[in-house]
C-alpha cells in the first residue's frame, strides 16, 4: 500500500466507541467548510522523527456497510471512523487514507462526470456573458473617454477665453492706475515746490518783524503793519500746515495705487501663467509626446477657489483700482483748489502788508517833515535865546561899577561911632542899589 510496516494505525482491530468520526472523501466540500479536514491533527507529531513506533496506538474500525455499496449518506455519523484513539490520523498518508475510507460506485462516477458537464456549461456560459459585457463595458469606456476628454477640452477652452477676458480687464485697468499713479506724483511735485517757495515770504516777513524790533522809543509802536506782518505770518503757517497735510495724503493715496497696482498685476501675471498652462494642456492630445501616468493625481487637490470665488477676487482687484483711482481723481482736484486757494491767501496777505508799509511810510514821512518844522522853529529860538543872554551879560557887566559905589558906601558907613550908626535914609536908598544890582544878576 505504500506505506512502513511499522506504522501502528494501518491495523485495523476492535476499539472502544467514542464520538470522533470522520467524514466521506468523496462528499467533503473543502470549499464551503470552515476548515480541511484533519486541520487539527499533528498536533504534537511534527517534531517527531517519520517512523514514531512508541507514540501512536493502533485503531480499530467497524464498518456498518459493505466496503462494495454506494454509501447513501456519505455525511451521516455512521460513515465516520469510530473508535480512534486520542490521536488524529495525519492526511499525509495516501495508502492509509485509501484504506481507511470506503470506495464509489459506477454511478457515483457518473453522477460526478454529469455534474461536471453541467458546471462546465454554466461557466462556460457565464464567460460568454462576462466576455461580452467585458465587450460592451470597453466600448462604454471607450465612448464614455472620448466625451470626457471632448468635455473636457471644451471646458479648457472655455476657462481660457474666462481668462483672457479677465486679463484682458485687468490690462486696461492697470494703465489707467499707472496714468492715475503718473499724475499724481506729478501733483504731489508740484504741492512739494509751493510748499518750499513759501519759505521765501515767510523768511521775509519773520525779518521784518525783527527788523522793526530796533525802533527805539515811542516809535516801538504796535502799528497795522506790525499787525499785517503777524497776520501775513500766520497765513503762510497755515497754508504750509495745509499743504503738509496734502503732500501726507498724496503719498498715501500714491501708497495705495501702487499697492493696488501690484494686486493687479500679480494677477494678471498669475492669469498670463494660467493661460499658459490650460493652453498647454487643452492642446494634449493622445497622440502627444510626453504624456504619462501620473498614479494617485486624481487625489490631489491642491485648489484654492471655485469660479465663483476666483471671478470675485479679480472683480475686486478691479473694483478696488477704480475705488483709488476715483479717489485720486478726487484728491487731485482738492489739491488744484487748496494750491490755488493758498495762492491767493498769500499774495493778499502780501499785498495788505505792502499797502501798510506804505501808509506807515507815508505817515512817518509826514510826521517826519512836521518835526523838522518844529525843529526849525527850535533852533531859532534857541538862537534869540542866546542873544538875549549875551545882552544880560552885558548889561550885567554895566552895573557891576554901580553896585561897587553901593557897597563902598555903606562899608564906609559902618564905620560911624555910638550912635551916630543911624538906620537913616541914606542907608536905605544904599541898601536899595545893592538889592536891585542882585535882582539883575
Amino acid at each position: 500500500m505504500g506505506s512502513t510496516a511499522t506504522a501502528q494505525y494501518t491495523h485495523m482491530g476492535q476499539r472502544p466507541q467514542q464520538g470522533n468520526i470522520l467524514p466521506s472523501i468523496g462528499t467533503f466540500d473543502y470549499r464551503t467548510s470552515s476548515a480541511p479536514p484533519y486541520s487539527g491533527l499533528l498536533t504534537r507529531s511534527l517534531s517527531l522523527p517519520w517512523r514514531p513506533s512508541t507514540f501512536y496506538r493502533s485503531a480499530r474500525v467497524e464498518p456498518t456497510q459493505s466496503l462494495n455499496s454506494s454509501t447513501m449518506q456519505p455525511m451521516s455519523s455512521s460513515n465516520y471512523l469510530n473508535n480512534i484513539d486520542n490521536v488524529k490520523v495525519p492526511p499525509i498518508f495516501p495508502s492509509a487514507r485509501q484504506a481507511l475510507y470506503t470506495r464509489y460506485t459506477p454511478k457515483d462516477w457518473y453522477n460526478a462526470q454529469m455534474t461536471n458537464y453541467l458546471a462546465s456549461d454554466k461557466i462556460r456560459a457565464a464567460a460568454e456573458r462576462l466576455r461580452s459585457d467585458a465587450i460592451r463595458l470597453a466600448r462604454e469606456k471607450d465612448e464614455q473617454s472620448f466625451k470626457n476628454n471632448s468635455e473636457t477640452s471644451k471646458r479648457l477652452g472655455e476657462r481660457i477665453n474666462d481668462i483672457e477676458y479677465w486679463k484682458g480687464e485687468l490690462e486696461k485697468t492697470k494703465d489707467k492706475m499707472k496714468r492715475k499713479i503718473d499724475d499724481v506724483e506729478s501733483k504731489r511735485r508740484e504741492v512739494e515746490r509751493l510748499l518750499s517757495e513759501s519759505e521765501k515770504p515767510l523768511r521775509i516777513a519773520q525779518e521784518n518783524l525783527y527788523e522793526r524790533e530796533k525802533r527805539q522809543g515811542i516809535d516801538l509802536v504796535h502799528d497795522n503793519v506790525e499787525r499785517e506782518l503777524i497776520r501775513v505770518i500766520d497765513t503762510i503757517k497755515l497754508c504750509q500746515q495745509k499743504l503738509r497735510q496734502m503732500l501726507e495724503r498724496l503719498n498715501t493715496q500714491n501708497a495705495l495705487n501702487r499697492a493696488s497696482l501690484h494686486e493687479l498685476e500679480r494677477d494678471s501675471q498669475d492669469k498670463f501663467r494660467a493661460r499658459v498652462l490650460d493652453s498647454a494642456a487643452h492642446n494634449i492630445k493622445t497622440t502627444s509626446r510626453g504624456i504619462n501616468f501620473y498614479e494617485g493625481i486624481e487625489n490631489v487637490d491642491n485648489t484654492v477657489s471655485v469660479p465663483e470665488t476666483w471671478t470675485r477676487y479679480t472683480e475686486e482687484n478691479i473694483r478696488r483700482a477704480l475705488s483709488e483711482i476715483s479717489q485720486s481723481d478726487e484728491l487731485l482736484n482738492a489739491s488744484n483748489q487748496l494750491m490755488a486757494q493758498s495762492n491767493n491767501d498769500m499774495w493778499s496777505q502780501w499785498n495788505h502788508v505792502n499797502v501798510s508799509l506804505e501808509n506807515r511810510v507815508q505817515e512817518g514821512q509826514v510826521a517826519k517833515n512836521k518835526i523838522q518844522a518844529h525843529l526849525e522853529k527850535i533852533l531859532q529860538e534857541i538862537f534869540d535865546v542866546e542873544q538875549n543872554i549875551e545882552f544880560l551879560k552885558k548889561t550885567i557887566a554895566d552895573k557891576e561899577a554901580f553896585l561897587q559905589v553901593a557897597q563902598t558906601r555903606l562899608e564906609t558907613r559902618t564905620r560911624r561911632p555910638n550912635v551916630e550908626a543911624c538906620r537913616d535914609p541914606a542907608m536905605h536908598s544904599s541898601r536899595s542899589t545893592r538889592f536891585s544890582s542882585d535882582t539883575l544878576t
